[in-house]
């Protein structure tokens, strides 16, 4: 504590969080660092886990006494290494490599004790391993079962930063399944755990619910360096919340999304209009979907079920909202927990005031659909608006089951984007059976058909003056060359052969779909002549793929 007082004393936007164990949270220039001793040790006596020179491990010097002291103090393996970027070595004094290679999360010592002593360790070491995708050794799972109960003790602002390291940073979703497996979720949130044990008895998959697929498409937008502001998390469960307490209409629900996602109701509604007529497969969330409804009538059901989501904000804050919540669920215990704060809480609830109170007057309508993310860490509201509305967008329409196509024009630039995040966030993850793997594999067919598309538009000069243009007898839907659709008289070809290559172009029977799909341009089975066989030459060469 007294270091963590000195580094606040330093830098004036600091703020300490812990007590046994505290952590300084220095604000710099948009970016938060965490500070804490070398040698950060509880307050009680730890005479259990004292270290001498006679424990250490061979070949190791006194010189490595300190590291190797501090080490032995740590939680688990994989963060007892230490590494000195003046000399660019790693130290390891507990085998956290040999860990890191086989992806196990092993507690450094004894798990129960580790535990004992500070149980903020167990959510470190579930966001831990559900980021990096992690299983965790029997030893570790058996102590995580026995001390989850004690997550209660902990400071109500500990528990928020680490669920804001689990919700914030791409890995939502196997954290909340971690959480969940752990009995840990009906500590933390256990109105959202008493909704997945109903799911477990009805045997629906985890990972079809609502509350995962939302989650799943919030770590499709964030990432460890292009984080959220927690606003956006609390959020999500709270919007989640009042569809369980209060299932709705999908266009309804697709509407709220859209007007949150454009930035505007007019826009909001005609694109609910022209893309909504779908049938969604989420229980007991979404209870029909029914396309005769004025827009007066989605008017007053969208703010509606802004009001509803402000009403389940408060059970994320207040305790007494919370056990008024789980009175619905008998047969779940609930421990009276809140760690939301109060601020954040009213943060939230502005995100969703501007469509309770007066959704007509809404009005940010959007320039772009890029988002931005030094905006959005920082919870600025038409940013997290927006993103919000995105991921519910998203997930509404993961469970089509049938109707019209939903992709249509005014959908284009939220798919686009979609497909550029997935391509430049470099995770490392297994391919899943939805559509951001298939956008994926679109983009790169994409990438490639430009990349040999480049050379092409490079080496056509074009002259509108000397040209013959090849797309008389070829529809606009088929056209195989570049919007120009012209070629140069770049090697002094005569009219007899340019007329012999529109001829041959007729007989064609590539189309831009076997380009685009990869497939190599099958050569004629006629016999050229010799007159044309410089023209033929040269458009293969155009159009030949590998």
């Amino acid at each position: 504590m007294l270091v963590s007082l000195q580094i606040k004393r330093q830098f004036h936007r600091a703020q300490i969080v812990g007590q046994r164990f505290p952590i300084c949270m220095v604000h710099i220039k948009g970016s938060v660092i965490e500070v804490s001793s070398f040698e950060t040790v509880a307050k009680a006596k730890r005479s259990d886990k004292e270290v001498t020179f006679s424990q250490m491990p061979k070949g190791c010097d006194k010189k490595d006494f300190i590291r190797w002291r501090n080490s032995m103090h740590r939680d688990f393996t994989i963060n007892s290494l230490f590494f000195d970027p003046l000399s660019n070595k790693i130290f390891d004094y507990a085998n956290g490599m040999a860990d890191l290679g086989s992806l196990e999360l092993r507690s450094l010592g004894s798990a129960k004790l580790s535990f004992k002593e500070d149980c903020a360790r167990i959510l470190r070491g579930l966001r831990i391993a559900a980021r990096l995708s992690l299983s965790i050794s029997k030893e570790t799972e058996t102590a995580i079962h026995k001390f989850s109960s004690s997550i209660s003790t902990l400071a109500t602002s500990r528990i928020m930063m680490e669920m804001n390291y689990m919700l914030s940073y791409g890995a939502a979703e196997p954290s909340l399944c971690l959480l969940w497996k752990f009995n840990l979720l009906r500590v933390l949130l256990p109105i959202h755990a008493a909704y997945l044990d109903e799911q477990r008895i009805r045997k629906f998959p985890q990972n079809s619910t609502m509350l995962m697929k939302l989650f799943f498409n919030l770590d499709k937008v964030v990432t460890v360096d292009r984080p959220s502001d927690c606003s956006l998390w609390v959020a999500l469960l709270a919007f989640h919340m009042a569809l369980v307490s209060h299932p709705q209409d999908a266009l309804v629900v697709f509407t709220f999304a859209s007007i949150l996602y454009h930035g505007g109701c007019k826009k909001g509604l005609k694109f609910a209009r022209d893309n909504a007529q779908v049938i969604v497969d989420y229980l007991p969330e979404i209870s029909s979907s029914s396309a005769c409804k004025s827009e007066e009538e989605l008017e007053k059901e969208v703010s509606l079920l802004a009001s509803l989501v402000l009403d389940s904000v408060a059970a994320l804050t207040a305790t007494e909202s919370l056990f008024e919540t789980m009175s619905k669920y008998p047969e779940s215990p609930c421990s009276g927990l809140v760690f939301v704060p109060k601020k954040t809480a009213q943060g939230v609830a502005e995100i969703f005031r501007v469509l309770a109170d007066d959704i007509k007057s809404y009005n940010r309508e959007r320039k772009n659909y890029e988002i931005d993310y030094p905006v959005l860490r920082k919870g600025f509201l038409h940013a997290t608006r927006f993103v919000l509305g995105k991921i519910i967008l998203e997930t509404m329409s993961s469970s089509i089951l049938k109707g019209e196509e939903f992709v249509q024009e005014d959908y284009r630039h939220l798919e686009q984007e979609s497909i550029k995040e997935n391509c430049n966030k470099g995770k490392k993850r297994g391919l899943k059976p939805d559509t951001p793997e298939l956008k994926q594999e679109f983009a790169k067919k994409h990438k490639l058909v430009e990349k040999k598309c480049r050379p092409l538009e490079q080496e056509m000069d074009i002259d509108n003056q000397d040209v013959v243009t090849l797309s008389q007898n070829v529809e606009k839907e088929t056209c195989r060359l570049p919007e120009e659709k012209v070629i140069k008289k770049k090697h002094k070809a005569t009219k007899q052969q340019l007329k012999t290559v529109e001829k041959n172009n007729d007989k064609e029977n590539d189309s831009p779909s076997s380009l685009l799909s990869g497939e190599k341009i099958q050569k004629r089975k006629e016999v050229p002549d010799k007159g044309e066989k410089s023209s033929q030459l040269r458009l293969s060469s155009l159009f030949k793929y590998t």
